[in-house]
């Protein structure tokens, strides 16, 4: 009892710690059953309210789709996305890469949507990288893919820039939380996240079993706590300390890449707002004229897409504590129950349906070798509703509690 309890409080004081703590991965064609490469981003952010934005090519530059922070009025900055040749970035931030004293920083978006504008490969984002006027202002692990069979990390900080190929890893994919592995030792955040998702990772990839279904639907809403040794989601009440979801994070995306020669027309970008656990999947398409869905997208005069609103309002339901440090009180019987009606449960079941009629889409597209724009329309308006439906009843029963 009493080596609980300490456990307990020594948790709470961890979690005091602040840092914008995202998990992800660049995964291979090696490890996924289709032989396309992913690139997941699971992320934290002190915006919680994130939308979907589509960027029309102008002057010369490519197409491109990313998640917007909610305050951002203009959309200046991008924080994760795909473009129309196929090539995707996203970052984490890293705490060990730092080694100057310039004040310019926090610039990660602004490259990111520099270079979804610019860039067709890994290598041009190389590129871009080493042009960029010193100081960067970034302290961060960018990771990227391309439609040429490209995918790497790069760990960068004001005037270095490290790169790690997902071709020279015997895995078939890397990990990065909030920390480089050419940064300093032992400094950093997100060690715990990490061994969690190279926990989680190891068997799935051995077997080439890793998909976008798997990493939202898995990795983005487990428990498990690799330190201690446990899945946590059948406990009633736990410490929101060092999973792969956090209270802090604010959406969860997972760009599906194309085979070369394959066109990058039929790039995926599975995109889930809010609060992973208390949110579901919807598919983006920049190759067809509505592949992104207006849940996604800001609404009714607002910068706030109406799923992120949704998942948000859930989330209260599973931290109900508002006062004093209520945040890091997860009450995860709300999200699983032994007779699967927790909010998580039927959320899932919604998202299989979800990855079903998308995918079934997605596959007469790449089997036809373009897109059928009122097909798309109208599938993407059926699923939206029952979205809508589900998340309206979901509401409707935690509210009658």
């Amino acid at each position: 009892m009493y080596k609980r309890l300490s456990l307990l409080l020594l948790l709470c004081v961890v979690a005091g710690v602040s840092a914008w703590a995202c998990t992800s991965a660049v995964v291979s064609g090696r490890v996924t059953p289709d032989g396309r490469p992913l690139l997941w981003k699971h992320r934290d952010a002190s915006d919680l309210n994130n939308r979907i934005v589509r960027f029309d090519a102008v002057k010369g530059q490519f197409s491109f789709v990313g998640v917007v922070n909610g305050t951002d009025t203009l959309a200046r900055e991008v924080w994760t996305g795909y473009n129309s040749e196929g090539f995707a970035v996203m970052n984490t931030a890293s705490y060990n890469l730092k080694s100057d004293t310039s004040s310019l920083a926090d610039r990660e978006g602004i490259v990111m949507k520099r270079a979804l504008g610019c860039c067709r490969t890994v290598d041009d984002f190389a590129r871009l990288l080493d042009e960029w006027p010193r100081p960067i202002g970034v302290e961060a692990n960018f990771g990227v893919i391309d439609a040429e069979g490209g995918a790497a990390y790069f760990e960068v900080n004001n005037y270095e820039v490290t790169r790690y190929d997902v071709a020279d890893s015997p895995d078939g994919y890397l990990l990065r939380t909030n920390y480089s592995m050419s940064g300093r030792t032992d400094e950093g955040f997100g060690y715990i996240r990490y061994d969690n998702a190279a926990r989680l990772f190891a068997p799935v990839a051995a077997q080439k079993a890793i998909t976008a279904e798997w990493l939202t639907g898995v990795c983005s809403r487990s428990f498990y706590h690799d330190f201690l040794d446990r899945d946590f989601s059948g406990d009633h009440w736990v410490v929101d300390q060092d999973f792969i979801p956090r209270y802090s994070t604010s959406a969860s995306l997972v760009v599906e890449g194309v085979k070369p020669g394959e066109s990058p027309l039929f790039t995926t970008m599975w995109t889930v707002l809010g609060y992973p656990p208390c949110s579901v999947v919807l598919p983006v398409w920049l190759g067809c004229n509505s592949g992104v869905p207006a849940l996604l997208q800001a609404s009714d005069g607002t910068l706030r897409s109406p799923l992120c609103e949704w998942s948000n309002a859930l989330k209260h339901e599973a931290f109900p504590v508002v006062r004093g440090s209520g945040s890091h009180y997860l009450h995860m019987a709300r999200l699983f129950r032994p007779d699967g009606s927790g909010i998580t449960q039927q959320l899932l079941n919604l998202e299989k349906k979800v990855y079903a009629q998308s995918r079934a889409l997605l596959d007469e597209a790449r089997h036809s070798g373009l897109w059928n724009d009122r097909r798309v329309e109208k599938t993407l308006s059926d699923i939206q509703e029952e979205v809508s439906q589900t998340f309206s009843r979901i509401l409707k029963q935690t509210h009658e509690k």
